[in-house]
């Protein structure tokens, strides 16, 4: 039985691991839920549904509210209010940081963007597996995280990396001769720059294969989230970023490949389902029986990849200019993209200057040696320095996006 604490319990990942767990009760066992407070009514569900001791929510308001939607869900379920038992709440924005410190197997950082680096943070100095699907965190992080990390105690959550965690099996990290990157190609595969001109956000949100949160969604029509995939690659693996291929393969079928110095291409095969690498992010490195529907062998099956358009999709190698730079760099694509995604959803920027004002922050950022937006070299990182230049690469994309043209 495996103790399991999990933050952003009410997002895409956060909810589907509780079916993963929620179908295996004698495996796991859910201790604690970290969510942001924008639905406390699903919230509620979650904690009545799996008794956890400690939840948090990063609204500070939102502790009446979860009181009450607890007893009105009980009401729903014919429960008797005297007879419920109230979890701890912590509130506020580091709630899910004081969660994660908490005594347990694994915690499984759902937590969408940069806000997931302190709780990340927190759990690997705690010592505890860290089950991660907040890549930002590493991205931003950089040496921070994998400084802080043991060996073996951070497990891979994205598809990607977990499917790269299944194939290194096949070998020693000196038999690596490159990583090979899968990606959909997203909803706007195969067209050009010029064709992506007046893209919608709605057009952007229909994403092909996977059903998403809105921030990744958009990334991935970007193609930003394979860029940062890209770097949490590097980091996790420690594979020189020009030996990562990221090749298009719309079916997201092939979740990613090892090719090794002897000629051998393993790859890791299956349906396009999260729950198959949550599962094995929580169990690691066990498996878990039935997580997902295998591949249909008995059908004819076509496994296209092609290569990515960089001109079209600039994102992936302006990410590896990043990883390359090393240091804050990451962190302002990272929070510059943040900020930009939600200025192209509210209307205030089209879809090709996303990537390109990335790169305009990210260029000012390189050339800067003073003030908040200076770069910060590997040697000189730290928590403070990095959320400083977070703070300041969400400004400085705030304020481009605001000016026309």
């Amino acid at each position: 039985m495996r103790d399991v604490v999990i933050l952003g319990s009410t997002g895409s990942i956060g909810t589907q691991a509780l079916e993963v767990i929620d179908a295996r009760r004698e495996r796991f066992n859910v201790v604690g839920l970290a969510a942001g407070g924008s639905d406390v009514a699903l919230f509620a569900r979650q904690v009545l549904d799996f008794a956890p001791k400690v939840v948090a929510l990063a609204k500070a308001t939102a502790g009446q509210d979860l009181q009450l939607a607890l007893y009105a869900e009980a009401k729903n379920r014919g429960w008797d209010e005297g007879n419920m038992s109230l979890p701890k709440i912590l509130l506020g924005p580091d709630a899910a940081t004081q969660l994660a410190r908490m005594d347990c197997d694994v915690v499984l950082n759902g937590i969408t963007g940069s806000a997931g680096l302190l709780p990340t943070l927190a759990t690997l100095e705690k010592g505890t597996t860290l089950a991660l699907a907040n890549k930002e965190s590493l991205v931003i992080g950089g040496r921070l995280v994998t400084d802080a990390a043991a060996p073996g105690q951070m497990v891979a959550v994205d598809s990607e990396h977990s499917a790269f965690a299944q194939c290194l099996r096949s070998g020693t990290a000196d038999e690596v001769r490159r990583l090979v990157l899968t990606a959909s190609g997203g909803p706007f595969r195969g067209r050009t720059r010029a064709e992506l001109a007046d893209v919608t956000p709605e057009q952007a949100m229909a994403h092909p294969t996977w059903d998403m949160g809105r921030v990744i969604t958009i990334n991935s029509s970007t193609l930003v989230n394979k860029g940062l995939e890209l770097l949490e690659a590097g980091l996790l693996y420690g594979v020189d970023l020009d030996d990562i291929t990221v090749v298009v393969h719309p079916s997201s079928i092939v979740h990613s490949m090892v090719e090794f110095h002897d000629g051998a291409t393993i790859a890791q095969v299956s349906p396009p389902d999260m729950k198959l690498p949550i599962a094995l992010g929580l169990a690691w490195p066990d498996r878990v029986a039935d997580a997902s529907r295998p591949n249909d062998w008995s059908s004819p099956t076509d496994w296209h990849f092609e290569p990515l358009d960089s001109e079209a999709f600039p994102a992936v190698e302006l990410a590896r200019r990043c990883g390359k730079a090393g240091g804050s760099a990451p962190a302002v694509f990272n929070a510059a993209n943040e900020e930009l995604v939600d200025a192209f959803c509210a209307g205030h920027l089209s879809f090709l200057a996303i990537t390109d004002t990335i790169a305009a922050v990210v260029d000012e950022h390189l050339a800067s040696s003073e003030g908040d937006g200076a770069f910060i070299a590997d040697d000189q990182m730290s928590v403070k320095g990095v959320l400083a230049v977070d703070a300041w690469a969400r400004r400085r994309a705030a304020e481009l996006a605001r000016t026309p043209g």
